[in-house]
C-alpha cells in the first residue's frame, strides 16, 4: 500500500459541514485492492488481539462488534484503515469517531477520512494507521504502545493549553469565531474590526504595564505594602555578602526565589540552615541576577483570580505528594498515586502523573530520603516544592469559603496592579478568615494566571473561569464577527466578488475582499495571484481594518483544505459547468455541485443563499440548505422565480432591460442595464448574470441602500484596475485587443456570444488548452473557437500541468478540425507574449485580438506595454 497524499482540512469541506477538522488521506491499495480481509489468514484475529477497543466501533452493522463483523465477513483495507485511525487517536486521549472510506475513481485508490483534534497528531496517525495494517496483514509484531505515547507527546506539543483552551471554548459556545496565530497560544477572538486577542490567559485589553509589575516580584511586593496589604517581609540580594545580611535581618525559615521567574522556576521554600540557603541561592541565579529572600509564611497555599477586577474563584494547592502507610516506598506510593484514572500525560485529564525530576530528588535529599525510603503511616512527603497542577499538584475548590474581606482585598490588589486578569497567590492557614488577622501574606500577583485549577479541581465545585474573560471581551452578546459574503461557482466568481465588493464599499464599508487576482483591503492590493482558498480568507478576517469580507471561494482551496469561516450572511453559488474535471475525486458535474455547495451550507440560520434559477444543479441545493434562499434568473418568467416570490421570498431578475430585485410580488426597478457599464450596453450577457446576484446580496444588508448600489453600479467600470483580465479592451490605431481570462467551455460561450456582438472584423482569436482538464474539454474550447474566430493563434500556458505542449495543441487543433464550416487560418505560437505580438504586428486594420490569457497581470502588462510603445512614436 502506498499513500499518496495526505491533506488537512481545516474547515467546512467536501465531506462534512459540522466536522471541519478531518484528515483526508489518499491512498492506493495495490495489490490488497484484490485481498479483502476475509482472504488474509488470521487478520481479523490479529487485528481483535492488538486493538480490543475497537470492539466498540458500531460500523455500518449498528452495534457493538460491528466493525469486527464487517473485518470477518470481508472489508477492504481503506476501511480498516480508518477505523485505526479513530481508535489510535482515541487510545491517545483524543476521542475521534468520524469516519470515511470512498474510491477516487481510480481503481485500488481510496480517500481515508478521519476527524483528529490536532492537526501533527492526525498527520501521524494516517501514517501510522498504514503501518500496523501492513504488520496485522504481514502477522508481524507492533508496539502500539510506541505511537499512543508519540500521539500524546505531540498533542501535549501542539494543543492549546487548558486555559486558553477554556476561553476558546467558551468563546465558540457563544458563537464567537477564533483564529490560532501561531503554534503557541496566540489566538484571535473574532474578526475584522471586532477582533480580540489573547495569549495563554493575557487579553489584548491587559496592560503591558501591569503585566511587567507583576513580573517583577520585588515591584510587585513594595506596591502592595505601600496600599497596606500583608506581604512577607524581604529583600533583595546579588552576592553572598547580601545573603548573610538577609538571613541575619529576617531569620528562618526562608524563602529563596528569582525576582522575575515564573512557575516556581528556582524557588526554594521553608530554608531553615545557612547551607540551605546558599545552594537555594545558587539555584535562583539560574533564572535571575537579582534573588528575593524573604520571610517563609507557615499555612497553605492558595490561589485566587479575579477578572475585570472582580472576584471570581479560589483554590487551595498542594504540591505533589504521597502519603505513608509504614510498609511501602516513595516509589511504590508513588506509582500508585498515579494508576488514579484521574492522571494522565500532561494536560489530557483532571491530574498530571507525578514524574521524578531534579526538584524531587533534591527534596528527597533535604529529608534524607531515596526513592527506596519507607515513610511512615500517615506521613505526608512532598515531591515537588510547587503547587502546580502541571508537576502532578491537585487543587480543592474554596471559592464559597473566602471572606468578603478577603474578596475586597484581592479586587483592590488587581487594581492596585492593574491587571484585568490576575492570579494571586496567598500563603495563610485559610481564608475564611481576614488575612490580616490570621498572620497570612500575599506571596505573588501573576499575569497570564493558569485556569485549570479553576476549571478542574481535584475537588469541590468547577468554576468556569473562562466565562468572566468572553463577558469582559464582548459584552452584551457581542459576537466579534463582521459580515461575511462567499461567492462561488465555476464562472463569474471574480466579477461578482469585485462588483459585490465595490458596492459595499460605495455604502461605506471597510471592505476586504478575496479574488483569483489577489486579495484587497480597502482596494489596495495586499497580495498578488490566485487566493480564492483558505489562507487568503483567513487573511481578510485576520486583518484589524476590515469591517465587511466578501470572499470568493473556489473549488481548489475547498478541496485541499475547506473553508476559513464556519459561517457566512450570505452565499453566492453562480453556476456549475465542466471545469477541473477529474482532479482530486471529483469525476462528475454532480460531484462538483457537491463541492460548490459547501458554501451555501455554512450560511447562518437568518442569513441567505443566493442561487441561479436558471442551473439545475445549483437550483437543487436549496434542498440541503437551513437558511433563507434566494434567486437570480436572467428570465423574469422563470417558474422557479415566480413560484418562489409568489410565496414571498426574493429575488433578482433581468426584465424589460433592467436588473430588477423581487420582494415577494414586487417589484425594485434598480437600473437600466445599458447603465451599468461592466454590461458593455447590454452586450456582455454574462456580465448580467454576475451583476444580478452581486445586487441581490448587497440588498439583504439593511444599511445598504438601493442609492447605494445604484452608486457602485455606475461606478464600477471595466478596466485592468477594477476587472482585471475580465473583458479589458485595448484600442490601438489598427486593431483593438480584448484581453479575457475565460479558461474553460462555458466561459469561451460566454465570451465568444460577446465578441460575436462586437465591432471589428477579422475576428482572431489567440487560445490555449489547460493540461489539468479532460481530452474533451480542451478539444470543446479548440471547437468554440472556429465558432467564434475568423483566424486563430493557438498558445500554450506556462504550466503545461502534466501534459506536453504537443498534446494540447492537438487536441485544440482537433476541435478547430471537427467544428469549422469554413477555412479557418491558424497558427501555433507557443510563448504567449510572442503570440500578442505577432498578433500585434500583424494585425489587419479593423481587426478585433481576443486573448484567452493565462497569467493576467503578465500580459496585461505586456499589452500596456505595447499600447504605451504605440502612443509614444
Amino acid at each position: 500500500m502506498k499513500i499518496r497524499e495526505i491533506k488537512i482540512l481545516r474547515g467546512p469541506n467536501y465531506w462534512s459541514i459540522r466536522r471541519p477538522k478531518l484528515i483526508q488521506m489518499t491512498l492506493d491499495l495495490e495489490e490488497m485492492e484484490q485481498r479483502p480481509t476475509n482472504t488474509i489468514d488470521g487478520f481479523p484475529e490479529r487485528l481483535q488481539t492488538l486493538m480490543p477497543s475497537l470492539y466498540e466501533h458500531r460500523c455500518s452493522e449498528g452495534k457493538p462488534g460491528g466493525f469486527f463483523i464487517r473485518v470477518k465477513d470481508g472489508t477492504w483495507m481503506g476501511h480498516v484503515i480508518e477505523h485505526i485511525a479513530l481508535e489510535l487517536q482515541t487510545l491517545a486521549g483524543m476521542d475521534c469517531g468520524f469516519g470515511r472510506t470512498r474510491g477516487t475513481g481510480k481503481e485500488g485508490e481510496y480517500f481515508v477520512v478521519f476527524d483528529y483534534m490536532e492537526e501533527d497528531a492526525g498527520v501521524y496517525t494516517a501514517k501510522a494507521a498504514v503501518r500496523i495494517a501492513e504488520a496485522l496483514i504481514d502477522a508481524q509484531p507492533y508496539n502500539l504502545d510506541e505511537d499512543i505515547q508519540r500521539l500524546r507527546e505531540i498533542r501535549e506539543d501542539t494543543r492549546l493549553g487548558p486555559s486558553t483552551g477554556s476561553i476558546v471554548e467558551e468563546a465558540v459556545k457563544r458563537d464567537i469565531p477564533f483564529i490560532r496565530l501561531n503554534k503557541q497560544s496566540l489566538v484571535q477572538l473574532g474578526y475584522g474590526v471586532h477582533q480580540k486577542r489573547i495569549r495563554a490567559t493575557i487579553a489584548s485589553t491587559t496592560s503591558t504595564i501591569a503585566v511587567d509589575i507583576a513580573g517583577d516580584k520585588e515591584e510587585t511586593k513594595n506596591l502592595l505594602d505601600a496600599a497596606q496589604i500583608p506581604v512577607p517581609k524581604g529583600t533583595v540580594i546579588r552576592s553572598e555578602e547580601g545573603l548573610k545580611d538577609a538571613v541575619e535581618r529576617y531569620g528562618y525559615p526562608l524563602v529563596i526565589k528569582p525576582i522575575d521567574g515564573n512557575h516556581g522556576k528556582g524557588n526554594t521554600t521553608n530554608i531553615t540552615t545557612y547551607e540551605q540557603a546558599l545552594k537555594a541561592f545558587e539555584a535562583a541565579k539560574q533564572y535571575s541576577r537579582s534573588v528575593i529572600v524573604e520571610k517563609f509564611i507557615t499555612g497553605f497555599d492558595f490561589r485566587v483570580l479575579v477578572i475585570n477586577y472582580k472576584f471570581i474563584c479560589a483554590a487551595l494547592r498542594t504540591p505533589a505528594s504521597v502519603i505513608g502507610d509504614g510498609e511501602h516506598t516513595i516509589q511504590w506510593l508513588i506509582d500508585e498515586t498515579n494508576k488514579d484514572p484521574r492522571r494522565g500525560y500532561g494536560h489530557e485529564k483532571v491530574l498530571t502523573q507525578i514524574t521524578i525530576d531534579q526538584f524531587t530528588q533534591k527534596m528527597l535529599d533535604e529529608k534524607g530520603y531515596t526513592l527506596e525510603t519507607i515513610p511512615s503511616k500517615k506521613e505526608l512527603v512532598l515531591l515537588k516544592p510547587t503547587a502546580n497542577l502541571s508537576t502532578g499538584g491537585t487543587s480543592t475548590d474554596v471559592t464559597d469559603e473566602v471572606h468578603p474581606v478577603n474578596i475586597f482585598m484581592a479586587e483592590r490588589i488587581a487594581r492596585i496592579i492593574g491587571l484585568d486578569i490576575c492570579g494571586i497567590d496567598i500563603m495563610a492557614p485559610d481564608l475564611k478568615r481576614p488575612v490580616t488577622e490570621n498572620g497570612g501574606a500575599i506571596l505573588e500577583v501573576n499575569a497570564a494566571p493558569g485556569f485549570r485549577m479553576h476549571v478542574e479541581p481535584s475537588e469541590g465545585i468547577a468554576r468556569n473561569a473562562a466565562e468572566p474573560v468572553i463577558d469582559m471581551l464582548f459584552p452584551k452578546g457581542a459576537t466579534g464577527r463582521i459580515p461575511i459574503i462567499a461567492i462561488t461557482g465555476t464562472n463569474g466568481k471574480t466579477t461578482t466578488t469585485r462588483l459585490t465588493a465595490h458596492i459595499c464599499k460605495a455604502a461605506g464599508k471597510k471592505v476586504g475582499y478575496t479574488t483569483s487576482d489577489g486579495v484587497y483591503i480597502q482596494n489596495q492590493l495586499m497580495m498578488k495571484g490566485d487566493c480564492t482558498g483558505p489562507v487568503s480568507a483567513r487573511f481578510v478576517l485576520s486583518d484589524p481594518t476590515v469591517d465587511f469580507a466578501v470572499l470568493e471561494s473556489a473549488r481548489g482551496g475547498l478541496l485541499k483544505s475547506g473553508l476559513a469561516f464556519d459561517k457566512c450572511d450570505v452565499a453566492i453559488v453562480t453556476n456549475v459547468t465542466a471545469d477541473h474535471m477529474g482532479l482530486a475525486g471529483i469525476n462528475t458535474l454532480e460531484q462538483m455541485a457537491r463541492v460548490k455547495s459547501v458554501v451555501p451550507e455554512t450560511v447562518r440560520k437568518g442569513g441567505f443563499a443566493i442561487l441561479n434559477a436558471d442551473d439545475d444543479l445549483v437550483y437543487k441545493m436549496k434542498d440541503n440548505l437551513d437558511c433563507n434562499v434566494a434567486f437570480f434568473s436572467m428570465d423574469e418568467n422563470n417558474p422557479r422565480i415566480k413560484k418562489h416570490c409568489a410565496e414571498g421570498g426574493f429575488g433578482a431578475v433581468y426584465e424589460n432591460g433592467y436588473i430588477t430585485i423581487l420582494k415577494g410580488t414586487w417589484k425594485i426597478r434598480v437600473m437600466k442595464v445599458n447603465d451599468i457599464p461592466i454590461t458593455f450596453d447590454g452586450k456582455a450577457i454574462h456580465n448580467i448574470m454576475n451583476t444580478l446576484p452581486a445586487v441581490l446580496a448587497a440588498y439583504m444588508f439593511r444599511d445598504i441602500s438601493i442609492e447605494d448600489i445604484r452608486t457602485g453600479l455606475t461606478t464600477f467600470v471595466p478596466s485592468p484596475a477594477l476587472t482585471p483580465g475580465r473583458l479589458n479592451m485595448f484600442e490601438f490605431k489598427k486593431c483593438k485587443f480584448l484581453v479575457d481570462f475565460a479558461h474553460n467551455p462555458a466561459g469561451l460561450e460566454l465570451l465568444g456570444n460577446f465578441v460575436s456582438k462586437m465591432d471589428g472584423s477579422p475576428k482572431v482569436g489567440i487560445i490555449s488548452g489547460t493540461g489539468d482538464r479532460r481530452d474533451e474539454d480542451i478539444r470543446e474550447l479548440g471547437s468554440l473557437s472556429a465558432k467564434y474566430f475568423d483566424e486563430i493563434i493557438i498558445r500554450c500556458d506556462k504550466n503545461l500541468r502534466g501534459r506536453t505542449a504537443e498534446e494540447i495543441v492537438n487536441l485544440l487543433v482537433e476541435g478547430i478540425n471537427e467544428a469549422k464550416t469554413k477555412e479557418i487560418p491558424f497558427e501555433i505560437i507557443y510563448n504567449e507574449q510572442d503570440a500578442i505580438l505577432h498578433a500585434y504586428n500583424n494585425a489587419k486594420p479593423g481587426s478585433l485580438i481576443t486573448i484567452m490569457c493565462d497569467v493576467v497581470s503578465e500580459a496585461l502588462d505586456f499589452i500596456k506595454g505595447l499600447k504605451a510603445k504605440e502612443d509614444a512614436e
